[in-house]
Parts: structure tokens; C-alpha cells; sequence
């Protein structure tokens, strides 16, 4: 008789903010394996985009996640400015950019007070939240919104920024740093979190890169990647910063790559801040963007974000297609759970700051002979693409990565 027992999680759970399915076969307390399901919050996005314009879709991309909106909107709208060939003025690129680091130090303030949470640690929850109310409260000085911001525009931003705004961010900036230092020596000499972090979720760097980990997820198990280095867009290119690493491979290493990247995120503010050039903040861009397209990578809270954009000459695109970063980082979380216990799994699935809402994905097919419907999963969809590109010529059948590969 078999020791094994599967248990679910999910689709609803207390220790679930989305709605997601974990299904865990254990052995006594120990996770011997781990399988995941998707579905369950998909909202049809893309979808809803080729049945609007470019400006319509800006907002609408917006809304792909609460906390990452200004991440996507941007990605988006870069794609967009790339394929119309629309130079965005200076200021423009320094006011996405200041804005874009005030919401990594939101989100990542947040993904502190969770993970203090997971792991019954709620005094840290109430500080780290306390200051994220002072940031969203700065964004919502700047752009009328404490959530979704609403600042992009195709060809720039819609609204400027003033001298007193500025001042005032300044002055915040070192009231942050004061209390992110006591969060930096928290996290590094407390015992109750080392322990209940150390050792826990463990990620090797060669698991990191061969499933794709992005963000602080792989630079936590010492993968330099950050496309604000990597591929610098915006105002990236004129400021200085560290590509934050760490080598723990686990949950703590996690917290510390969070913690630290905080710090580079105010240093890169003042640097914006000090240097904004005066001018224009947007300019004049069509209606009509002419065909083409372009994919635009963007350095999110979480990690890197891809948009793909398609334009036929028309008001709408014809395609846009959205990577979010915990699309890519979901199957370390598999890994992850190898070999540990029941009682980590909130913190292990929290670790990666995941985003369900943003993630799931639905392919449901009409079959025009019978008039049914049929949902694919998702080795059918990679046979069905495989045996697509045969027709035209191109065998991927061979490749590593083929249904068959693990």
C-alpha cells in the first residue's frame, strides 16, 4: 500500500489571493511532487484588444495587474512608439522612468508584507505597508491615480511633472531609505525569518536559467539578468545602478534581492530626479499606426515583461500578445517544491510575488465540421504547431525542445 496521499490546493484557499489549482502528492509532510493547472481567472485580454484602438488598449493593458500597470502599459505603448517611429522627448522617457521605479518600490514594499505574513510575521506586514501608502500616495500626486496610472500616452506622457512634486519625492526618498535599512537588518539577523526563509524553496542557478526564471526569482539564485541593463529603453540609459544578485538560491535570497534592489531603485530616482531635462513630454502620434510589428521587453517589479504588437495600418491592432513575468517564472515553482514541506508552500508560491490574474491563458477551438467546441492543453497546442510549420516547410519535430524533450 502506497504512503503517498495528493492533496489539492486551490482553486480557492486561504493562502491563495487568485484563484490557482496546486495538486501535491506527499509523503507524510514531504512534497515528493508538484503539478500546477491554469484557467481559472482568465479574462480575455489579448482577445479584447484587437477590438479596440491603440489608445483604448493602452488602459486596457493597464489593467492586465493592479500593481504592475504602469509596467505593462509601458511595454506596450514602446512596441507601439517603435513600429509608428515616434521619438518620445527626454522628459517624456525621465517621467516614464521615475514612475516606473516608484512602482517596483510599491510593489516590492508589498511582497515584503506578504511574505512577513505567509510566515505569521504581520508586524513587518503593517510597517512595509505603511510605507507603500506614502509611495502610492506620491503617485497619485503625479498622476491623479494611486492605481493605474493612466500617465502613458502613445508619443510620451499626459501629464508633466512640477518643481514641487519633485521636492517632494526627494524628501520622501530619505525617509524610505531610513526604514528600508531597519528592513535590510531585519531580514539579515533575525532569527524567526533566516530560519523560516534559509534553505526554503531552494533554486539552483542551472534550474534558474534552464526554466527561465526572471527578475528577482533568478537573480536570487545568481542570474544577472535585468533588461533595464540588458536592453536599455526609456531613460535606462542615462543613469547608473547595480544589477542586485544573490547566490542563497532559496526564499531568503529572494527577500535580500527585493531589499537591496529598493535602494537602487531610490539612488536611480534622485539620479532622474537631479538630471530631468526641461522640453515637451509627448509628441503628436497617428491614429492609424502603419503595419508593421515589434516586441518590447520592460524590467517589471517581478521580472522581465514581453509584449508583442501587430499592426495592419488600421486603428486596432491586429495582434498583441503579453508575457508576464509570472508566466515565465510559474514552472520554478514546481522545482521549488521538491523535497519540502506542506507548511512552505504559501511562502515558496509567494516567494516569486505571483500574479495569476496575468498569467492564465485559454485556446478554445471550434471544430467547423461537428459545430463543437474543444479546449487544448497544452502539449496538443505545440503538436498542432509543430505539425502547422511542417506544411510550411519548417521541421521543429528534431529540436531539443520538442514534445518529448522534459
Amino acid at each position: 500500500m502506497s504512503k503517498n496521499i495528493t492533496i489539492p490546493i486551490g482553486p480557492q484557499h486561504p493562502a491563495l489571493k487568485e484563484p490557482e489549482s496546486f495538486s501535491i502528492t506527499l509523503n507524510g509532510e514531504k512534497i515528493i511532487e508538484m503539478d500546477m493547472r491554469l484557467g481559472y481567472n482568465h479574462r480575455g485580454i489579448e482577445k479584447g484588444c484587437e477590438e479596440r484602438s491603440y489608445i483604448q488598449d493602452m488602459y486596457l493593458l493597464e489593467r492586465v495587474c493592479g500593481i504592475c500597470s504602469h509596467s505593462h502599459s509601458t511595454c506596450y505603448i514602446q512596441a507601439v512608439e517603435e513600429i509608428a517611429g515616434l521619438e518620445v522627448p527626454k522628459r517624456g522617457l525621465y517621467i516614464r522612468t521615475l514612475i516606473s521605479e516608484l512602482e517596483r518600490i510599491h510593489s516590492h514594499l508589498l511582497w515584503l508584507g506578504v511574505a512577513g505574513h505567509e510566515v505569521g510575521f504581520d508586524t513587518l506586514l503593517m510597517y512595509s505597508w505603511r510605507d507603500r501608502e506614502v509611495v502610492m500616495n506620491l503617485l497619485a500626486q503625479i498622476s491623479g491615480n494611486r492605481v493605474n496610472y493612466g500617465i502613458n500616452t502613445i508619443g510620451g506622457v499626459r501629464r508633466d511633472i512640477s518643481k514641487e512634486i519633485l521636492d517632494e519625492i526627494m524628501k520622501t526618498l530619505d525617509v524610505l531609505e531610513e526604514r528600508t535599512k531597519v528592513y535590510i537588518n531585519l531580514a539579515t539577523t533575525e532569527e524567526t525569518l533566516i530560519k523560516r526563509f534559509s534553505g526554503v524553496g531552494y533554486l539552483s542557478p542551472e534550474d534558474a536559467k534552464l526554466l527561465g526564471a526572471v527578475g528577482p526569482t533568478g537573480r536570487a539564485s545568481g542570474l544577472k539578468r535585468d533588461a533595464r541593463a540588458e536592453d536599455p529603453y526609456a531613460a535606462y540609459p542615462e543613469v547608473q545602478f547595480k544589477v542586485i544578485t544573490d547566490t542563497h538560491n532559496d526564499v531568503f535570497g529572494r527577500a535580500v534581492v527585493r531589499l537591496l534592489e529598493l535602494l537602487e531603485s531610490y539612488s536611480i530616482i534622485r539620479q532622474l530626479v537631479k538630471n530631468i531635462p526641461d522640453g515637451p513630454i509627448a509628441v503628436k502620434a497617428p491614429r492609424r499606426i502603419p503595419a508593421g510589428e515589434a516586441i518590447s521587453r520592460y524590467e517589471a517589479p517581478r521580472g522581465e515583461d514581453v509584449h508583442y504588437v501587430r499592426s495592419n495600418g488600421t486603428e486596432k491592432p491586429e495582434r498583441v500578445k503579453v508575457r508576464a513575468p509570472t508566466l515565465a517564472n510559474l514552472q520554478a515553482v514546481v522545482k521549488m517544491s521538491e523535497n519540502a514541506y506542506l507548511a512552505d508552500v504559501p511562502i515558496i508560491i509567494a516567494a516569486i510575488d505571483p500574479c495569476f490574474s496575468c498569467t492564465d491563458r485559454a485556446v478554445q477551438i471550434k471544430d467547423l465540421k461537428s459545430g463543437s467546441n474543444q479546449v487544448f492543453d497544452w502539449l496538443e497546442i505545440r503538436k498542432m504547431g509543430i505539425e502547422w510549420y511542417k506544411k510550411q516547410g519548417i521541421d521543429f519535430s528534431n529540436k531539443r525542445w520538442n514534445l518529448d524533450s522534459k
